[in-house]
Protein backbone atom coordinates (compact mmCIF):
# COMPACT_ATOMS: atom_id res chain seq x y z
CA UNK A 1 0.00 0.00 0.00
CA UNK A 2 1.64 3.82 -1.13
CA UNK A 3 1.76 6.13 1.16
CA UNK A 4 -1.68 8.32 0.61
CA UNK A 5 -3.64 5.23 0.04
CA UNK A 6 -1.97 4.29 3.89
CA UNK A 7 -3.51 7.88 5.05
CA UNK A 8 -6.92 7.18 4.02
CA UNK A 9 -7.27 3.63 5.49
CA UNK A 10 -5.96 5.68 8.92
CA UNK A 11 -8.48 7.64 8.49
CA UNK A 12 -6.15 10.61 8.14
CA UNK A 13 -7.47 12.58 5.52
CA UNK A 14 -10.56 14.70 5.34
CA UNK A 15 -10.72 17.05 2.51
CA UNK A 16 -8.54 17.84 -0.17
CA UNK A 17 -8.17 20.19 -3.46
CA UNK A 18 -6.30 18.33 -6.27
CA UNK A 19 -6.51 14.80 -4.94
CA UNK A 20 -4.71 13.07 -7.85
CA UNK A 21 -1.79 15.83 -7.99
CA UNK A 22 -1.54 15.10 -3.99
CA UNK A 23 -1.85 11.49 -4.55
CA UNK A 24 1.43 11.09 -7.22
CA UNK A 25 3.58 13.93 -4.91
CA UNK A 26 3.27 11.86 -1.95
CA UNK A 27 3.33 8.58 -3.32
CA UNK A 28 6.49 9.64 -5.32
CA UNK A 29 8.14 11.40 -2.39
CA UNK A 30 7.92 14.74 -3.96
CA UNK A 31 5.90 16.79 -1.61
CA UNK A 32 7.51 19.24 0.51
CA UNK A 33 4.96 20.34 3.11
CA UNK A 34 4.08 22.17 5.44
CA UNK A 35 2.01 22.34 8.62
CA UNK A 36 2.16 25.51 11.33
CA UNK A 37 2.10 24.87 15.18
CA UNK A 38 1.14 28.49 16.78
CA UNK A 39 3.67 28.58 20.32
CA UNK A 40 0.97 29.32 22.85
CA UNK A 41 2.79 27.15 25.56
CA UNK A 42 6.17 26.12 26.15
CA UNK A 43 5.09 22.20 25.38
CA UNK A 44 3.55 20.42 22.74
CA UNK A 45 0.46 18.40 24.01
CA UNK A 46 -1.68 15.40 22.84
CA UNK A 47 -3.57 17.16 20.73
CA UNK A 48 -0.60 17.71 18.52
CA UNK A 49 -0.20 14.10 17.88
CA UNK A 50 -1.60 13.61 14.91
CA UNK A 51 0.03 16.27 13.20
CA UNK A 52 3.25 15.19 14.44
CA UNK A 53 3.03 11.31 13.69
CA UNK A 54 1.72 12.63 9.88
CA UNK A 55 4.82 14.65 9.34
CA UNK A 56 7.01 11.47 10.33
CA UNK A 57 5.00 9.11 8.41
CA UNK A 58 5.29 11.07 4.94
CA UNK A 59 8.81 12.22 5.74
CA UNK A 60 9.64 8.29 6.38
CA UNK A 61 7.99 8.12 2.54
CA UNK A 62 10.72 10.63 1.31
CA UNK A 63 8.54 13.74 1.34
CA UNK A 64 10.34 17.14 3.44
CA UNK A 65 8.45 18.18 6.23
CA UNK A 66 8.41 22.39 6.59
CA UNK A 67 7.50 22.75 9.76
CA UNK A 68 6.23 26.34 10.29
CA UNK A 69 6.20 27.93 13.96
CA UNK A 70 4.00 30.70 14.55
CA UNK A 71 5.78 33.19 15.72
CA UNK A 72 4.31 36.17 13.74
CA UNK A 73 0.58 35.11 14.11
CA UNK A 74 0.93 34.40 17.42
CA UNK A 75 1.35 37.85 17.78
CA UNK A 76 -2.21 38.32 16.91
CA UNK A 77 -3.90 34.84 17.99
CA UNK A 78 -6.08 32.37 15.45
CA UNK A 79 -9.90 32.85 16.40
CA UNK A 80 -10.62 29.54 14.89
CA UNK A 81 -12.23 27.36 18.09
CA UNK A 82 -12.01 30.35 20.38
CA UNK A 83 -15.48 31.80 21.66
CA UNK A 84 -12.73 35.01 22.97
CA UNK A 85 -9.53 36.49 21.85
CA UNK A 86 -6.35 35.12 22.86
CA UNK A 87 -4.44 36.76 25.86
CA UNK A 88 -0.90 38.95 23.81
CA UNK A 89 2.75 37.65 24.59
CA UNK A 90 6.19 39.08 24.41
CA UNK A 91 8.27 38.40 22.47
CA UNK A 92 10.42 36.28 24.52
CA UNK A 93 7.60 34.09 25.95
CA UNK A 94 7.26 33.32 22.17
CA UNK A 95 10.88 32.88 21.11
CA UNK A 96 11.16 30.20 24.44
CA UNK A 97 8.24 28.46 23.62
CA UNK A 98 9.70 27.89 19.71
CA UNK A 99 12.86 26.45 21.23
CA UNK A 100 10.99 24.27 23.43
CA UNK A 101 8.99 22.86 20.34
CA UNK A 102 11.89 21.96 18.69
CA UNK A 103 13.34 19.87 20.99
CA UNK A 104 10.30 18.06 21.08
CA UNK A 105 9.65 17.45 17.70
CA UNK A 106 12.91 16.21 16.94
CA UNK A 107 11.52 12.82 18.85
CA UNK A 108 8.97 13.00 15.80
CA UNK A 109 10.90 14.17 12.67
CA UNK A 110 14.51 14.19 11.51
CA UNK A 111 15.57 17.71 10.94
CA UNK A 112 19.18 18.62 8.80
CA UNK A 113 20.01 19.40 5.08
CA UNK A 114 18.04 18.09 2.69
CA UNK A 115 15.21 16.77 5.47
CA UNK A 116 12.93 18.52 7.84
CA UNK A 117 13.72 22.00 8.13
CA UNK A 118 11.91 25.06 10.90
CA UNK A 119 11.13 28.01 9.88
CA UNK A 120 9.26 30.65 12.36
CA UNK A 121 7.00 33.15 10.86
CA UNK A 122 8.06 36.05 12.69
CA UNK A 123 11.38 36.15 10.31
CA UNK A 124 8.74 37.52 7.37
CA UNK A 125 6.15 38.55 8.73
CA UNK A 126 7.42 41.30 11.25
CA UNK A 127 9.04 42.60 8.75
CA UNK A 128 6.08 43.58 5.85
CA UNK A 129 4.92 47.18 5.35
CA UNK A 130 1.17 47.38 5.94
CA UNK A 131 0.49 49.52 3.11
CA UNK A 132 1.87 46.72 1.15
CA UNK A 133 0.52 44.26 2.52
CA UNK A 134 -3.03 46.01 2.22
CA UNK A 135 -2.14 46.76 -1.76
CA UNK A 136 -0.70 43.22 -3.05
CA UNK A 137 -2.02 41.01 -0.66
CA UNK A 138 -5.44 42.24 0.98
CA UNK A 139 -6.52 42.84 -2.81
CA UNK A 140 -6.64 39.40 -3.19
CA UNK A 141 -9.32 38.72 -0.49
CA UNK A 142 -12.66 39.54 -0.25
CA UNK A 143 -14.34 40.75 2.80
CA UNK A 144 -17.39 38.39 1.79
CA UNK A 145 -15.77 35.17 1.40
CA UNK A 146 -13.87 35.94 5.08
CA UNK A 147 -17.10 36.35 6.41
CA UNK A 148 -18.76 33.00 5.40
CA UNK A 149 -15.55 31.38 6.97
CA UNK A 150 -16.45 29.33 9.99
CA UNK A 151 -13.75 30.32 12.34
CA UNK A 152 -15.21 33.98 11.36
CA UNK A 153 -18.77 33.45 11.46
CA UNK A 154 -19.24 31.64 15.26
CA UNK A 155 -17.09 34.93 16.43
CA UNK A 156 -19.45 37.43 15.26
CA UNK A 157 -21.74 38.09 17.71
CA UNK A 158 -19.51 38.00 20.58
CA UNK A 159 -17.44 39.92 18.87
CA UNK A 160 -14.31 39.59 16.00
CA UNK A 161 -10.98 42.34 16.77
CA UNK A 162 -9.96 43.50 13.56
CA UNK A 163 -6.63 42.22 14.60
CA UNK A 164 -7.48 38.82 14.97
CA UNK A 165 -9.61 39.14 11.42
CA UNK A 166 -6.43 39.84 9.95
CA UNK A 167 -4.92 35.91 10.72
CA UNK A 168 -6.37 34.18 7.35
CA UNK A 169 -4.16 36.86 5.40
CA UNK A 170 -1.27 36.25 7.63
CA UNK A 171 -1.43 32.18 7.58
CA UNK A 172 -2.34 32.37 3.65
CA UNK A 173 0.75 34.85 3.34
CA UNK A 174 2.65 32.18 4.90
CA UNK A 175 1.98 29.32 2.51
CA UNK A 176 2.97 31.92 -0.45
CA UNK A 177 6.53 32.69 1.25
CA UNK A 178 7.01 29.01 1.65
CA UNK A 179 5.95 28.53 -1.67
CA UNK A 180 8.56 30.45 -3.24
CA UNK A 181 11.20 30.63 -0.88
CA UNK A 182 11.25 26.82 -0.17
CA UNK A 183 9.42 25.12 -2.63
CA UNK A 184 6.72 24.03 -0.47
CA UNK A 185 3.96 22.45 -2.40
CA UNK A 186 1.45 21.80 -0.18
CA UNK A 187 0.00 22.44 3.33
CA UNK A 188 -1.88 20.16 6.19
CA UNK A 189 -3.97 21.54 8.97
CA UNK A 190 -7.23 20.34 10.58
CA UNK A 191 -10.51 21.05 9.28
CA UNK A 192 -11.38 24.21 11.76
CA UNK A 193 -8.25 25.49 9.40
CA UNK A 194 -9.72 24.67 5.99
CA UNK A 195 -11.02 28.38 5.16
CA UNK A 196 -7.53 29.65 6.27
CA UNK A 197 -5.46 26.85 4.00
CA UNK A 198 -7.97 27.62 0.91
CA UNK A 199 -6.72 31.55 1.08
CA UNK A 200 -3.38 30.60 0.83
CA UNK A 201 -4.07 28.07 -2.27
CA UNK A 202 -6.04 31.12 -3.79
CA UNK A 203 -3.33 33.84 -2.86
CA UNK A 204 -0.85 31.82 -4.61
CA UNK A 205 -2.63 31.34 -7.72
CA UNK A 206 -3.90 34.30 -8.08
CA UNK A 207 -0.21 35.90 -7.75
CA UNK A 208 1.90 33.43 -9.53
CA UNK A 209 -1.03 32.39 -12.02
CA UNK A 210 -3.73 29.38 -12.30
CA UNK A 211 -0.76 26.80 -13.17
CA UNK A 212 1.00 27.35 -9.55
CA UNK A 213 1.05 23.64 -7.90
CA UNK A 214 -0.19 24.55 -4.49
CA UNK A 215 -2.37 22.33 -2.81
CA UNK A 216 -4.10 21.62 0.84
CA UNK A 217 -5.22 19.00 2.91
CA UNK A 218 -6.91 18.69 6.13
CA UNK A 219 -7.05 15.88 8.32
CA UNK A 220 -9.80 14.40 9.72
CA UNK A 221 -10.84 15.02 13.69
CA UNK A 222 -7.78 17.26 13.88
CA UNK A 223 -9.94 19.64 15.44
CA UNK A 224 -11.25 16.82 18.08
CA UNK A 225 -7.39 16.10 18.22
CA UNK A 226 -6.71 19.32 19.88
CA UNK A 227 -9.02 18.50 22.08
CA UNK A 228 -7.53 14.99 23.45
CA UNK A 229 -4.99 17.68 24.61
CA UNK A 230 -7.06 18.75 27.74
CA UNK A 231 -9.03 16.66 30.55
CA UNK A 232 -10.39 17.30 33.71
CA UNK A 233 -7.86 18.06 35.23
CA UNK A 234 -5.73 19.81 33.35
CA UNK A 235 -3.70 19.63 29.79
CA UNK A 236 -2.06 16.62 28.59
CA UNK A 237 1.89 17.73 27.69
CA UNK A 238 4.54 15.89 26.27
CA UNK A 239 7.32 17.26 28.18
CA UNK A 240 7.88 14.44 31.14
CA UNK A 241 8.03 17.96 33.34
CA UNK A 242 4.83 18.70 32.86
CA UNK A 243 2.89 15.69 32.56
CA UNK A 244 4.80 12.49 34.08
CA UNK A 245 5.66 9.65 31.54
CA UNK A 246 3.19 7.51 34.11
CA UNK A 247 0.30 10.01 33.66
CA UNK A 248 0.75 10.29 29.77
CA UNK A 249 0.37 6.49 29.62
CA UNK A 250 -2.65 6.50 31.91
CA UNK A 251 -4.06 8.95 29.56
CA UNK A 252 -4.13 6.68 26.85
CA UNK A 253 -4.64 3.39 28.63
CA UNK A 254 -8.20 5.27 29.66
CA UNK A 255 -9.32 6.08 25.94
CA UNK A 256 -12.98 5.61 25.73
CA UNK A 257 -13.91 1.84 24.11
CA UNK A 258 -15.11 3.75 21.61
CA UNK A 259 -11.91 5.45 20.48
CA UNK A 260 -8.96 3.21 21.46
CA UNK A 261 -8.99 1.59 17.82
CA UNK A 262 -9.52 4.47 16.02
CA UNK A 263 -6.47 6.28 18.21
CA UNK A 264 -4.71 2.81 17.44
CA UNK A 265 -5.00 3.53 13.76
CA UNK A 266 -4.45 6.95 13.39
CA UNK A 267 -1.88 7.40 15.90
CA UNK A 268 0.60 4.43 16.24
CA UNK A 269 2.93 2.87 13.50
CA UNK A 270 1.67 -0.33 14.22
CA UNK A 271 0.76 -2.22 10.62
CA UNK A 272 -2.74 -1.62 9.37
CA UNK A 273 -2.53 -5.78 9.00
CA UNK A 274 -2.24 -6.02 12.99
CA UNK A 275 -4.87 -3.08 13.87
CA UNK A 276 -7.59 -4.87 11.10
CA UNK A 277 -7.48 -8.07 13.27
CA UNK A 278 -8.19 -5.77 16.36
CA UNK A 279 -11.65 -4.20 14.68
CA UNK A 280 -13.69 -7.16 16.15
CA UNK A 281 -12.33 -6.95 19.67
CA UNK A 282 -14.61 -6.61 22.08
CA UNK A 283 -15.05 -6.27 26.25
CA UNK A 284 -11.17 -7.40 27.91
CA UNK A 285 -9.74 -7.66 24.71
CA UNK A 286 -10.80 -3.76 24.37
CA UNK A 287 -8.52 -3.25 27.39
CA UNK A 288 -5.68 -4.91 25.83
CA UNK A 289 -5.94 -2.52 22.91
CA UNK A 290 -6.08 0.32 25.14
CA UNK A 291 -2.49 -0.99 27.06
CA UNK A 292 -0.89 -1.17 23.56
CA UNK A 293 -1.83 2.22 22.46
CA UNK A 294 -0.85 3.14 26.12
CA UNK A 295 2.14 1.50 24.98
CA UNK A 296 2.94 2.52 21.97
CA UNK A 297 2.45 6.32 22.14
CA UNK A 298 4.61 6.34 25.40
CA UNK A 299 7.90 4.69 23.73
CA UNK A 300 7.20 7.58 20.84
CA UNK A 301 7.39 10.24 23.17
CA UNK A 302 9.53 8.84 25.88
CA UNK A 303 10.95 6.17 25.02
CA UNK A 304 11.01 2.71 25.61
CA UNK A 305 12.47 2.55 28.86
CA UNK A 306 10.25 5.23 29.99
CA UNK A 307 6.97 2.83 28.30
CA UNK A 308 8.28 -0.05 30.21
CA UNK A 309 8.05 1.56 32.97
CA UNK A 310 4.70 2.95 33.01
CA UNK A 311 3.84 -0.64 31.85
CA UNK A 312 4.97 -2.19 34.87
CA UNK A 313 4.23 0.08 37.44
CA UNK A 314 0.43 -0.06 36.12
CA UNK A 315 -0.06 -3.48 36.39
CA UNK A 316 1.40 -3.94 39.68
CA UNK A 317 -0.81 -1.11 40.83
CA UNK A 318 -4.14 -2.25 39.19
CA UNK A 319 -3.08 -5.86 40.26
CA UNK A 320 -3.29 -4.98 43.62
CA UNK A 321 0.61 -5.67 44.22
CA UNK A 322 2.83 -3.78 46.89
CA UNK A 323 5.65 -3.33 44.58
CA UNK A 324 5.65 0.46 44.26
CA UNK A 325 9.61 0.55 42.85
CA UNK A 326 7.95 1.89 39.17
CA UNK A 327 5.21 4.04 40.89
CA UNK A 328 5.52 7.57 39.56
CA UNK A 329 7.77 9.87 42.34
CA UNK A 330 7.87 12.86 43.88
CA UNK A 331 10.30 14.46 45.63
CA UNK A 332 8.55 17.00 48.77
CA UNK A 333 11.23 19.58 49.90
CA UNK A 334 12.07 21.82 53.12
CA UNK A 335 10.35 24.86 51.31
CA UNK A 336 7.29 23.12 51.03
CA UNK A 337 6.65 23.12 54.66
CA UNK A 338 4.78 25.73 56.33
CA UNK A 339 6.09 25.14 60.95
CA UNK A 340 6.56 21.17 59.67
CA UNK A 341 3.56 20.81 57.91
CA UNK A 342 1.77 20.99 54.51
CA UNK A 343 -2.10 21.56 54.05
CA UNK A 344 -3.86 18.61 51.83
CA UNK A 345 -4.28 21.16 49.22
CA UNK A 346 -0.84 22.60 49.09
CA UNK A 347 0.20 19.17 48.85
CA UNK A 348 -1.68 17.97 45.88
CA UNK A 349 -0.70 21.05 43.92
CA UNK A 350 2.81 21.57 44.65
CA UNK A 351 2.98 17.72 43.53
CA UNK A 352 0.62 18.50 40.34
CA UNK A 353 -1.58 15.87 41.30
CA UNK A 354 -3.87 18.78 40.72
CA UNK A 355 -3.65 21.87 38.80
CA UNK A 356 -5.02 24.23 41.05
CA UNK A 357 -5.87 24.62 44.54
CA UNK A 358 -9.83 24.30 43.31
CA UNK A 359 -9.49 21.34 41.80
CA UNK A 360 -7.53 20.11 45.05
CA UNK A 361 -10.58 20.99 46.70
CA UNK A 362 -13.05 19.55 44.47
CA UNK A 363 -11.34 16.27 44.48
CA UNK A 364 -11.19 15.75 48.32
CA UNK A 365 -15.14 17.28 48.95
CA UNK A 366 -16.32 14.73 46.61
CA UNK A 367 -13.91 11.50 48.65
CA UNK A 368 -11.55 11.26 45.64
CA UNK A 369 -8.32 11.46 47.70
CA UNK A 370 -6.87 8.40 49.26
CA UNK A 371 -3.43 8.95 51.30
CA UNK A 372 -2.24 5.14 52.12
CA UNK A 373 -5.50 3.38 51.38
CA UNK A 374 -7.29 6.23 53.69
CA UNK A 375 -9.75 8.60 52.17
CA UNK A 376 -9.16 12.50 52.92
CA UNK A 377 -12.18 13.57 53.89
CA UNK A 378 -11.57 17.45 55.13
CA UNK A 379 -9.49 19.64 52.97
CA UNK A 380 -8.17 20.99 56.38
CA UNK A 381 -6.25 17.96 56.60
CA UNK A 382 -2.16 18.41 57.08
CA UNK A 383 0.84 16.36 57.02
CA UNK A 384 4.03 16.38 59.01
CA UNK A 385 6.71 16.41 57.64
CA UNK A 386 7.67 13.04 60.05
CA UNK A 387 4.66 11.40 57.46
CA UNK A 388 6.94 11.22 54.73
CA UNK A 389 9.18 9.42 56.27
CA UNK A 390 7.62 6.38 56.08
CA UNK A 391 5.62 5.02 52.87
CA UNK A 392 3.42 7.71 51.38
CA UNK A 393 1.35 6.53 48.77
CA UNK A 394 -1.58 9.01 47.91
CA UNK A 395 -4.41 7.50 45.13
CA UNK A 396 -6.19 10.15 42.67
CA UNK A 397 -9.53 8.65 41.52
CA UNK A 398 -9.48 5.15 40.95
CA UNK A 399 -6.27 4.94 38.81
CA UNK A 400 -3.91 7.87 39.42
CA UNK A 401 -1.05 6.57 42.09
CA UNK A 402 1.86 8.74 43.43
CA UNK A 403 4.65 8.00 45.61
CA UNK A 404 5.67 11.11 48.00
CA UNK A 405 9.55 10.73 49.29
CA UNK A 406 11.35 13.36 51.21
Amino acid sequence: MKIYDELVARGLIAQVTDEEQIKELVNEGKATFYIGFDPTADSLHVGHFMALCLMKRLQMAGNKPVVLIGGGTAMVGDPSGRTDMRSMMTKETIQHNCDCFKKQMERFIEFGEDKAIMVNNADWLMDLNYIEVLREVGACFSVNNMLRAECYKQRMEKGLSFLEFNYMIMQSYDFYHLFQKYGCNMQFGGNDQWSNMLGGTELIRKKLGKDAHAMTITLLLNSEGKKMGKTASGAVWLDPDKTKPYDFYQYWRNVADADVLKCIRMLTFLPLEEIDKMDGWEGSQLNTAKEILAYELTKLVHGEEEAEKAKMAAKALFAGGSDDSTMPTFTILDEHFTDGKIAVLDLLTVSKLTPSKSEARRLVMQGGLLVNDEKVTSIDVAFTKEQFDEKFIVKKGKKTFLKIVR
